[in-house]
């Protein structure tokens, strides 16, 4: 396809904030600097128009590294047996999210392997304890029973992340042994029908993964209008299955970082993540990322003793930093970037949609003067 071509498919891009698959699919393929650095500028612009110049800090808690599932891709999935295994107690995690309130961070993000050692009764006990702190509380541990979602949310839970990972039936077969792709699509509607703020995501990179399945997951992140969605770069782990792919180091960062800015000019208003992996496949990945659309950043504040464990992928970064320095870092990247922290709650703000959902070209830009203090 000719460089004119793609340009038609830019413009497109920035008039109606939609693409079908094929033509997102080209431009995906596309490597002409000059058209990748516009589908970067475009994706910053129409973040700044929909969500203002305020990046979300979520503070996380990675409170158990034990799964029951067995992910091809995951460096804790059951069958590792070089992992040390840990379980936080509940009075510890509270503890980090009393700790978590008085820095300032208005969300705490509980993440863990799929480990039922957990019941519904005390993840909910733990929610009210946390919502006294005057915290939003996301969630992210896996696949459960319609009776313990709906158990959280009256508990006071606002998030669930859900990561689909690939929208793509077959590749996701064959990545999760023991994982079903229509059950976990039925979670994610489960969760909305219950009134969580509802999160998806995928990786780039994976083996198997084509340009298509990629257009394939952008459009299906406009399909369901997910609240959040995790973009982020496959990063193998030596003690799984997929140990020894590799991709080209600069091809996957630029890909991923074209799947992100895409994202946000179709989804426009989604809470989209600078990945702690971003950062760790590239030297200053996560501010890349947030001139590309990115809106989030979510400081790692799991107890020392713990983090290094937690180890989806090896090599991450931060792992021995602490929370003195961690937020002061992330603070200076956004402002560095001329962004402001916010300080509210960092819900979604569907602005401009009559009824609380996307409607084609029925949206009303707002500016924001001063996007970090919006009530």
């Amino acid at each position: 396809m000719s460089k004119s071509q793609r340009e038609i498919y830019l413009a497109k891009l920035d008039r109606e904030e939609n693409l079908e698959e094929e033509e997102i699919t080209l431009l995906l393929s596309c490597e002409d600097e000059e058209i990748v650095a516009a589908i970067f500028a475009l994706a910053d612009r129409k973040r700044r128009e929909y969500v203002g110049d305020a990046v979300h800090l979520r503070g996380l808690i990675e409170f158990s590294n034990i799964c029951r599932k067995n992910c091809l891709y995951c460096g804790l999935r059951r069958d590792n047996r070089n992992l040390k295994r840990y379980r936080m107690s509940v009075e510890e995690i509270y503890a980090v999210g009393v700790e978590i309130a008085r820095l300032g961070v208005k969300t705490v993000v509980l993440q863990s392997g799929e480990d039922p050692w957990y019941d519904a009764r005390t993840i909910a006990h733990l929610i009210r304890r946390l919502k006294k702190l005057d915290l939003a509380v996301t969630l992210s541990i896996g696949e459960r029973e319609r009776e313990e979602y709906a158990l959280w949310r009256e508990a006071g839970a606002d998030r669930y992340l859900l990561k689909q990972e690939t929208f793509d039936r077959e590749l996701f077969r064959r990545l999760h042994p023991d994982d079903d792709y229509d059950r976990r699509l039925a979670c994610q509607s489960i969760l909305r029908e219950l009134g969580y703020q509802v999160g998806s995501g995928n990786m780039v990179g994976l083996p198997g993964q084509s340009l298509e399945s990629l257009a394939r997951d952008i459009k299906n992140f406009q399909k369901w209008d997910f609240d959040m969605i995790g973009i982020g770069p496959f990063i193998p782990h030596p003690d799984t299955p997929l140990g020894s792919y590799r991709m080209e180091r600069e091809k996957q960062f630029l890909l991923t970082l074209k799947t992100l800015a895409i994202t946000r000019i179709l989804t426009r208003t989604a809470l989209l993540p600078a990945t702690t992996a971003l950062g760790t496949l590239v030297p200053g990945g996560r501010e890349k990322a947030l001139q590309c659309g990115g809106n989030v950043l979510m400081p790692n504040l799991t107890p020392s003793c713990y983090r290094e464990h937690y180890t989806i992928y090896p090599g991450k970064i931060c792992l021995t930093e602490e929370w003195g320095t961690c937020l002061p870092c992330m603070k200076g990247m956004v402002e560095r970037l001329g962004r402001t922290v916010a300080t509210d709650y960092g819900h979604r703000k569907k602005i401009g949609f009559p009824d609380g959902r996307p409607s084609g070209k029925d949206v009303t830009r707002q500016t924001f003067p001063d996007a970090g203090h919006s009530p």
